[in-house]
């Protein structure tokens, strides 16, 4: 008996570890991402966005293949053309993303993200029959009073471009984590998936970068300060961040996870305040608060605190 509890306790601890360990990894990921939306605005004046969205992810994708070098053999027709309409909504979102953050403040295009929790189960709804329950349309409608608080709340004469190729991003987001989860319902390898949506991203933008940028910014990325922010948006935001969400989300109960991934845009507006002496009203901090709240809503229906008691 005694032999027992001793294996039990030994389990219940390796669970708890395992359950602390991958929510560290989560908030870990959460700040990389936070951060991530300082280093594009502050890099944007010496490289272009499309240009930054090609080059972050060919970094991406050449680190990740060579862990997955092996899986690229005996891959069907099929698997690549998952793997290109998922590149492709990745792409579209962080191209719009990048530009739209080229008009707006970080913390913004941060929060204003963050709609594609709202826009994933609406979507679901006529794409695969799957209505939502009330508490998504609630947390739509709080969203969409953030939004309007969040932009409007800086003394701007109304929404900019930069805040409308934002919300496009988080349609493009939506799009994404709905075709990546159709993927692996159909039994998709979920690390070559990865490495591909790499891949197919990086030559989107590399094919247009010239269309929308111009030529290749060869003076920006002499200055060490851009070649750092590369590295960072293709090794930590891009390469790393993606792995160890994958990894984390294996060891979470959904409702936590999703509380935890929320944060993202809390890191960025911190950061962008801190770091980049971004402005923020009491209206526009409403704003903020409104959408936290209806992505957690969105996400967890407030499941966590029922669990946590």
């Amino acid at each position: 008996m005694a032999w027992n509890n001793i294996k039990y306790y030994n389990f219940v601890m390796t669970k708890k570890m395992t359950s602390f360990l991958a929510s560290t990894g989560l908030i870990f990921v959460t700040i990389i991402w936070g951060f991530a939306f300082v280093v594009v605005k502050d890099s944007l004046d010496s490289i272009g966005p499309v240009w930054m969205v090609a080059i972050r992810f060919t970094i991406a994708a050449i680190g990740l293949s060579f862990f997955t070098i092996k899986r690229f053999k005996n891959k069907t027709l099929r698997d690549w053309i998952n793997g290109l309409v998922t590149g492709f909504f990745l792409y579209a979102a962080y191209v719009t993303q990048t530009i739209g953050c080229n008009y707006t403040t970080a913390g913004k295009n941060a929060f204003l993200t963050t709609v594609y929790v709202m826009l994933v189960p609406i979507l679901s709804w006529p794409l695969y029959r799957k209505r939502p329950g009330w508490y998504v349309f609630v947390a739509a409608a709080m969203s969409l009073t953030g939004i309007g608080l969040l932009s409007l709340g800086n003394g701007d004469a109304g929404v900019n471009i930069g805040d409308v190729l934002t919300l496009i991003c988080g349609l493009f987001y939506a799009l994404h984590i709905l075709w990546t989860e159709k993927c692996n319902r159909e039994g998709a390898d979920t690390l070559f998936l990865t490495v591909q949506q790499f891949i197919f991203a990086a030559l989107f933008a590399w094919l247009t970068a010239p269309f929308f940028d111009g030529k290749f910014p060869v003076e920006g990325l002499l200055s060490s300060k851009v070649i750092i922010s590369m590295l960072y948006l293709g090794v930590l935001s891009s390469l790393v961040a993606f792995v160890l969400q994958n990894v984390s989300l294996k060891y979470l109960p959904g409702s936590l996870a999703s509380l935890f991934m929320s944060f993202e845009s809390v890191f960025g507006i911190l950061f962008s305040v801190i770091i980049l002496h971004e402005a923020v009203s009491v209206k526009m901090a409403f704003g903020c608060i409104l959408i936290f709240l209806a992505v957690v809503l969105a996400e967890t229906k407030f499941d966590f605190r029922r669990k946590a008691k």
